[in-house]
């Protein structure tokens, strides 16, 4: 046993002078509730599409933006939202509809589509994503002309950027990370 009066006094190293901070934000709860989803996507425009675009051509538009939904918007101004298409719509309900290549978009896209604003926090996109499973939320502005998407990837890009070193610095396969048991011990 080491008697505490006869310990040495720890050196301090350099990069050791302050205690470990975890991430940029120690509380990432606190950070989804009091950012704003404006925030998280400056660069991007809304990609939207009219109810009688063909899916075929819809599909080429997502392949031609590199995104995997659009927002299906009215023929007159002010241009509302009135639905979604995403790749999971293609998949679960146009691939087995005949005619699909002349098909107008409305006929197979998510009518009235949950979305959310601007000015409203990352965690309610959170939320939507998780309790009603959409990996897509439209965001509108308050006439409910789309301003943009939040995207699953957008929430996943946030949170690494919260906790960049515990996120981004992790051995390149999962089971070096855990300690190894010693058999017979």
């Amino acid at each position: 046993m080491v008697d505490v009066s006869e310990r040495q006094e720890v050196e301090t190293l350099e990069g050791d002078e302050e205690e470990l901070e975890v991430g940029r934000h120690a509380d990432v709860g606190r950070q989804l509730v009091q950012t704003r989803i404006a925030e998280l996507r400056k660069d991007r425009d809304a990609v939207t599409v009219g109810p009688d675009v063909s899916v075929s051509r819809v599909i080429a538009v997502m392949l031609q933006k590199k995104v995997s939904a659009v927002m299906v918007v009215e023929r007159r101004k002010p241009r509302r939202l009135i639905g979604i298409f995403t790749e999971r719509d293609f998949v679960s309900r146009a691939l087995t509809t005949r005619g699909l290549a002349r098909m107008p978009v409305r006929k197979v896209m998510t009518k009235d589509p949950e979305a959310l604003r601007a000015k409203d926090s990352v965690a309610y996109a959170v939320n939507k994503m998780s309790v009603s499973r959409f990996r897509h939320v439209p965001v509108v502005d308050e006439s409910g002309v789309p301003k943009g998407m939040v995207s699953a990837r957008d929430v996943i890009d946030f949170i690494c950027e919260l906790c960049p070193e515990e996120l981004l610095n992790l051995p390149p396969e999962p089971w070096n990370a855990l300690p190894r048991q010693r058999e017979g011990a």
